[in-house]
């Protein structure tokens, strides 16, 4: 109950933080939208695909995995600022639980995920793009876990770094090669064989076969149990090693 209740403080606290400047929030969904509107309507002929909605059903699930995968990964710029500013040295003279700090920023990076996701689906319905709510909202669950997965790790390695000029490199290495391999912008089915194999082994590729597979209502694939499956296990790996650098960084 304690720890329902740190976390819920916490997540108070941080969503608070953001509503003062609710900026940022429009400002992380700006690039996914510039691609929806100016890199999308190419998609159909490059695509052979019969109608201009078909493209998007195979774009906009790709472009939500990668507002997740972003998203998350730079939430650690915010906890550095905090380190800097003595915030996280405080909480340790306070009986709030670690975990319970870690969980509150992550949990509120996923809510603002979220409300970025359904921007850019609203936006893509304009474009006839259209989804069953059910398989919306597992889809948004997916999202979900990716967000929680990646923000966790960023405030992990932004606690063992400690600095920005190392985190960006460092994020920006990791990002790049784990978005070419999993088929965000386009689908690796025209890939030589070589390069499928090799994204065979990238988590986020599962994810976003699974997300296409619900936005065009197929919610009985292997690919979305597999890719929630995926997500879930490593949504919690990456918690775990995160709350254990909060707990080594407050004590």
């Amino acid at each position: 109950m304690k720890f329902a209740r740190d976390t819920w403080l916490i997540f108070q606290r941080q969503t608070q933080l953001l509503l003062r400047n609710p900026v940022w929030v429009f400002v992380g969904v700006f690039q996914p939208v510039m691609y929806l509107l100016l890199f999308a309507p190419l998609l159909k002929p490059a695509l052979n695909a019969p109608t201009q909605a078909a493209a998007y059903k195979i774009f906009v699930p790709g472009l939500l995995v990668l507002l997740a995968i972003f998203g998350g990964l730079f939430q650690g710029f915010g906890l550095i600022a905090e380190l800097r500013a003595g915030v996280i040295e405080r909480s340790r003279v306070t009986p709030i639980s670690r975990l319970a700090l870690l969980l509150g920023r992550s949990l509120r990076d996923v809510v603002s995920l979220i409300v970025q996701a359904v921007i850019i689906t609203l936006l893509a319905l304009l474009f006839d793009l259209r989804v069953f709510i059910g398989d919306l909202l597992l889809a948004y669950l997916m999202l979900a876990l990716i967000a929680l997965m990646t923000s966790a790790v960023s405030y992990g390695v932004a606690l063992k770094v400690k600095s920005e000029d190392a985190l960006a490199p460092l994020m920006n290495t990791v990002a790049q090669p784990v978005l070419l391999l999993s088929g965000i912008l386009l689908p690796l089915t025209f890939a030589p064989g070589w390069l499928q194999g090799i994204a065979n082994w990238n988590p986020f590729s599962w994810a976003v076969d699974g997300t296409r597979s619900l936005f065009a209502g197929d919610l009985g694939s292997d690919k979305v149990w597999q890719g929630l499956t995926i997500t879930a296990v490593l949504a919690a790996l990456g918690v775990y090693w995160a709350a254990r650098q909060f707990a080594r960084s407050v004590r």
